[in-house]
């Protein structure tokens, strides 16, 4: 073997995180970890002027990022739901202001906001003003509250 697989090795990686940045991250910051595996093996190689011990430490990275850093990438990297609008209200707490009946929709304040109210099915009404009630769910602009 040459230093040519070093170079090899250096070149191939930059073209792995090329490939990922220039896609928009579509493997999940995999290509981007592996083509750095790759590079710092040929720097390695080149720097001991070794082309075996740059090949053995692009190996030795890329099994150590499949083995343990893939699975905390991942995770950093996953979105979480955030929830936005009416989803933002179930589980908020509110003070009645007007009576909330069954048949009779009264108000609640949540977060600063009045929100017209009914009680939620299977909840025992009715809501006096000055109750602290829960938002169970929401059925168009209408808090379901318990």
């Amino acid at each position: 073997m040459s230093l040519g697989w070093n170079w090899f090795l250096i070149i191939a990686g930059a073209m792995l995180v090329l490939i990922e940045v220039a896609f928009g991250g579509f493997a999940g910051f995999d290509l981007v970890l592996i083509g750095s595996a790759f590079i710092l093996g040929g720097l390695a190689g080149l720097l001991l002027g070794s082309p075996f011990a740059g090949l053995l430490a692009a190996a030795a990275l890329c099994l150590l990022y499949i083995a343990i850093g893939r699975r905390w990438v991942r995770q950093r990297m996953r979105s979480r739901p955030v929830p936005s609008n009416a989803d933002a209200l179930i589980g908020e707490q509110g003070v009645v202001l007007q009576r909330v009946a069954v048949h009779a929709a009264g108000q609640v304040k949540v977060g600063g906001e009045v929100w017209r109210a009914l009680p939620a099915p299977g909840v025992a009404g009715p809501f006096e003003v000055g109750a602290v009630v829960t938002v169970a769910r929401m059925d168009g602009v209408t808090l379901q509250v318990r």
